[in-house]
């Protein structure tokens, strides 16, 4: 703007020093009329900034309402997992205890027996702890993801 007005007074000195006097009337106002152009077009460029600075500043907050709500999806999505390799790991804790009575109370190839199936019923739930584990974790990284 501060260029603006120098460049105009420029032109105004440099009119009225080259003109006659009969020309100073005309180019006075033609002077005029370029410095009102200016003024006028400075003005609709100011506004037209004004509103690209606006709609800048809503499609910020947009993003990051839209980062907060990917946060917090991530973070209900983590919890989920959690929840889930926790009731995973209970389940499989109660497999082996189950499967541990079942070897006190058989006898001779029933111990035997026994054995072998509570350490397959553990090894099972710790699979199924691992794999619940997994998912879990696998779901909360596409859930942060997205």
């Amino acid at each position: 703007m501060k260029k603006l007005l120098l460049s105009a007074a420029l032109l105004l000195a440099l009119s009225a020093t080259f003109t006659s006097c009969r020309e100073v009337k005309e180019g006075a106002d033609s002077v005029g009329d370029a410095v009102e152009n200016a003024a006028e077009s400075t003005g609709d460029a100011l506004e037209n900034a004004g509103e690209a600075v606006g709609d800048a500043a809503d499609a910020a907050g947009d993003v990051a309402s839209d980062a907060v709500d990917a946060a917090g999806n991530a973070v209900d999505a983590t919890g989920d997992a959690l929840e889930n390799a926790g009731e995973a790991v209970g389940d499989a804790a109660s497999d082996a205890v189950d499967a541990a009575g079942n070897a006190v109370d058989a006898t001779g190839a029933a111990i035997k027996d026994g054995a072998k199936d509570a350490a397959n019923k553990v090894e099972d739930g710790a699979k199924k702890a691992v794999d619940a584990t997994k998912d879990g974790v696998k779901n909360a990284a596409d859930a942060l993801k997205k």
